[in-house]
């Protein structure tokens, strides 16, 4: 019997509040990450990036996690997973520690990184991230790699994030549930930064901004690495129940609506152009205005943008960002939105798209996707393993007999 093929493959899971996103990923011999399998299933079982209800949430994963399994002929046993919600927060932190033999090694690099994550946290929150900004040797700053330096005095500046404990243990009680291994939580907004962010921008300085369907995440990167992170409760699903009372619609119509027909700025619509509208209950339907509907969205993208501004003025990051706004998730494609946006922030605006990677199309040029596409590049870039074996062998089927045996006598 030939031997199976042996592919290096990687598991993203994207639980969002309202779809829960799994994307498969294969590690190519020449270095690059092909998108080979991709499922999602409707969340209803989450809100704001907090798990509200288990067993919802752990139906989302496993029909999102199988259909992507299903495209990919794989089976999954550990995944890496994203983390979001109103309970993240983040701040700057600085380590010092002496260099012992004259150069620094990874044993200082390690000792000064401990005593930068040395800091007092609520007892509720663990540390989610410690991502070191730069280092400064003896005086010397802007060092991003000081293994072999000379100098007496090793210093780390570094941006460290937190999460609520029962969150994060709620999300791996899901997973788990699954018969899945978490792998590693990952902050959803350093997530889409890997997927979406270009070099030059993190460099220059850029903000990317993750609409999704609870919860609008902020990334802010400056020469080259991450400055400041915050999360608003204020995003997708605000619009849909914006609609939903405007027009008297079920919830769900609503969002068909706002995927559909909706438009960010109402030149974005024809005047004449008419859509029809589901009542309530017995009431029945009627037919309205597209414009209508736009003028509905406005002002809701209005205000979540001037709250983003007023966050990236109260961090003083406003001013350094010269590269612009990237903005990603599901709810940042609806036409007219990077407008919006630039005229809220007289800033470049762009949509980020994830890049490169290859394979399915609907993935790789979908903003939703971005977060689960970056999950998979943070697995790559720290820890390049193959989560996944590929699909039922003679193997499988003997631990099967095996685990029925054991189970009968």
């Amino acid at each position: 019997m030939a031997r199976r093929e042996e592919r290096n493959l990687l598991v993203g899971i994207d639980i969002g509040t309202s779809k829960c996103v799994a994307v498969v990923g294969q590690l190519m011999p020449e270095g690059h990450l092909e998108i080979v399998g991709y499922g999602e299933a409707p969340s209803r079982g989450m809100n704001r990036g907090d798990v509200v209800n288990i067993e919802l949430t752990t139906q989302a994963i496993k029909r999102a996690v199988e259909n992507a399994e299903h495209m990919a002929n794989c089976s999954a046993r550990s995944v890496y997973v994203g983390i979001s919600g109103t309970h993240i927060r983040s701040l700057n932190s600085t380590g010092v520690a002496p260099v012992r033999a004259g150069s620094v090694s990874d044993r200082d690099v390690e000792s000064v990184m401990d005593a930068a994550r040395a800091i007092a946290i609520p007892a509720d929150q663990k540390i989610l991230h410690v991502i070191p900004q730069e280092f400064v040797v003896d005086g010397r700053e802007g060092i991003h790699d000081p293994i072999g330096m000379h100098g007496v005095r090793l210093e780390a500046k570094v941006h460290i994030v937190t999460g609520s404990i029962s969150a994060a243990q709620n999300i791996y009680k899901c997973v788990e549930s699954c018969g899945l291994k978490v792998d590693k939580l990952i902050l959803q907004h350093l997530a889409s930064s890997y997927a979406t962010l270009l070099p030059d921008e993190r460099d220059l300085g850029a903000c990317m901004i993750d609409i999704g369907g609870g919860t609008s995440d902020i990334a802010i990167f400056k020469g080259g690495t991450i400055r400041h992170t915050a999360v608003l409760p204020i995003a997708g699903n605000q619009v849909t129940n914006d609609i939903s009372v405007a027009f008297r619609t079920p919830a769900p119509y609503a969002e068909e609506l706002k995927v559909h027909y909706g438009v960010a700025l109402p030149q974005f619509a024809a005047a004449h152009e008419e859509i029809e509208v589901k009542g309530v209950g017995d009431a029945p339907s009627r037919r309205l205005s597209r414009l209508t509907l736009a003028e509905v969205i406005k002002p809701r993208y209005e205000e979540l943008f001037q709250f983003i501004r007023k966050e990236l003025h109260r961090s003083d990051w406003y001013e350094l960002v010269a590269g612009g706004i990237v903005l990603t998730g599901g709810s940042a494609q609806m036409p007219g939105v990077v407008e919006l946006a630039e005229q809220v922030f007289d800033l470049p605006v762009r949509l980020g798209l994830p890049h490169d990677v290859q394979g399915l199309k609907d993935v790789v040029r979908n903003p939703a996707c971005a977060t689960a596409v970056g999950l998979l590049m943070y697995g790559r870039q720290n820890q390049p393993q193959a989560p996944v074996l590929p699909g039922p062998g003679i193997g499988h089927w003997l631990h099967r007999v095996n685990e029925w045996i054991k189970g009968s006598f």
